[in-house]
C-alpha cells in the first residue's frame, strides 16, 4: 500500500455506546466521499447494537485486528494498543464539566497519537498536556457530530409558544430526570399548552426513569429514545437542561440555555436551583437577553468557532497529514501497563 494515496486508506471508527454513532456518521461519509474503506467495531453491547443496520461493521476483535486499519478514529476513552495504524482520539462529547477539575475530559491515558480538538479552549490545554507528555500531536480540527447543524438557520425567537428541548444527564448527582420536583413542574407546563416540550434523556439513565418520562406524552410534550439531536435541536428555540454536554452542541446555535443546578454555571447559561423557577426562566430565555447572548457568542467561539460543517474533511486532512508525517519527534508512549492489560481483558485477547 502507497502511503501517499490517501484514497486507499483503510480507516476504522472504534466506539463503546450509541452516543457515538451520531459522531462517526459525518465521518464516515466524508471517507467514502474520498473512496477510502471504512468499518465500523463497538466494544460494548449498547454501541454494538447500535450499529446493526451498517453492512461495515467488523464482529470482534479478530477481524479488527485482520483488518490491519491504517488509522483508528476513536470516539471513546480507550483503544485496544496492539491493533495496527494510527490511534486518533476524536472524543464523544464537549467537555461537559461534572467536577470543577478538568480530569475527565483533558485526562492522557497513553493511548493516542493525534487528539484532534474542537476549538481553542481544549486545544490550549491539550497543548500544555502535550509539552509535559510529548508522546502525541494535537491538530484542531472543529468536531465531526456537529458538521449537520451548519448552517445554522436563522429563526425569530418571538413565538407565543416556544419549543423547548429538555435533556438530561445520567449522573445521579447532576440529573434532573430524577428530580420529582422538576417532574411534577414539567408535567404542569406540558397541561398549560403555553410551551411545546421535546425530550430526551441519556441512553445510560434507568430504564425506569425514562418510562416515567415517556408517560407525560401528550399533544405539548413529546418523548424521544434517540442519540440524534441536532434535528431535535433545529426544531427548539430553546434548551431546558442540567449538566450536560449537549449544551455545548445546542448552544452553537446561538439560542439560550436554562440550566436546572448546573455544576459550575457560567454567565451564557441562565441557571435556576428551584423547580418553582422553571417557567419564569424559561420565559426569560425566550427574550433573548442582551447580557447572556453576547457572553454566549463569546463562548462559542473558544468552543467551537467553525461553522462550515467541514470538520469531519479537516479530521480526516489532519490523520492523512498526521500519517504522512515523520513522527520520530514524537516520544514513546508510556508503557501503560494496567490500562492495557483492563483492555485486553474487556476484549478477551491475550495474543501478543
Amino acid at each position: 500500500m502507497r502511503k501517499d494515496q490517501p484514497e486507499e486508506l483503510k480507516f476504522l471508527i472504534y466506539i463503546s455506546y450509541s452516543y457515538s454513532l451520531p459522531i462517526g456518521e459525518p465521518l464516515e461519509a466524508e471517507i467514502l466521499k474520498r473512496h477510502s474503506t471504512i468499518k465500523w467495531f463497538a466494544d460494548e453491547p449498547d454501541g454494538f447494537q447500535c450499529l446493526k443496520n451498517k453492512k461495515n461493521v467488523l464482529q470482534d476483535i479478530q477481524e479488527v485486528v485482520q483488518y490491519h486499519p491504517d488509522i483508528v478514529l476513536t470516539i471513546t476513552d480507550n483503544v485496544p494498543d496492539f491493533i495496527s495504524g494510527i490511534k486518533v482520539q476524536v472524543f464523544h462529547g464537549f467537555n461537559a464539566e461534572k467536577r470543577r477539575f478538568k480530569r475527565d475530559h483533558f485526562r492522557i491515558r497513553g493511548f493516542f497519537d493525534l487528539y484532534c480538538t474542537q476549538g481553542p479552549s481544549t486545544t490550549s490545554v491539550f497543548k500544555k498536556l502535550q509539552k509535559r507528555c510529548p508522546h502525541f500531536e494535537v491538530i484542531e480540527t472543529g468536531w465531526p457530530k456537529v458538521d449537520p447543524l451548519f448552517p445554522i438557520e436563522k429563526t425569530k425567537h418571538t413565538k407565543s409558544r416556544p419549543t423547548v428541548f429538555i435533556a438530561s444527564t445520567f449522573t445521579q448527582r447532576l440529573s434532573l430526570a430524577l428530580r420529582e420536583d422538576v417532574f411534577k413542574e414539567i408535567q404542569r407546563l406540558s397541561q398549560t399548552g403555553h410551551f411545546q416540550f421535546l425530550m430526551v434523556v441519556h441512553p445510560k439513565i434507568p430504564l425506569e426513569v425514562k418510562e416515567k418520562w415517556q408517560q407525560l406524552t401528550n399533544k405539548n410534550f413529546s418523548f424521544y429514545d434517540t442519540t440524534q439531536l441536532i434535528p431535535l435541536f433545529k426544531k427548539s428555540d430553546i434548551m431546558f437542561s442540567d449538566t450536560t454536554s449537549a449544551i455545548q452542541e445546542f448552544e452553537l446555535q446561538n439560542k439560550p440555555v436554562v440550566t436546572f443546578n448546573h455544576f459550575i454555571p457560567k454567565p451564557h447559561l441562565i441557571n435556576i436551583t428551584e423547580a418553582a423557577a422553571i417557567e419564569t426562566a424559561l420565559r426569560k430565555a425566550m427574550q433573548y437577553p442582551d447580557k447572556v447572548m453576547k457572553e454566549l457568542y463569546k463562548f462559542n467561539r473558544q468552543l467551537h468557532p467553525y461553522t462550515d460543517g467541514k470538520s469531519s474533511a479537516r479530521v480526516v486532512d489532519a490523520c492523512i497529514k498526521f500519517l504522512n508525517s515523520d513522527r520520530s519527534y514524537l516520544k514513546k508512549k508510556p508503557l501503560n501497563l494496567i490500562r492495557k492489560f483492563k483492555v485486553r481483558k474487556k476484549l478477551n485477547y491475550w495474543k501478543l
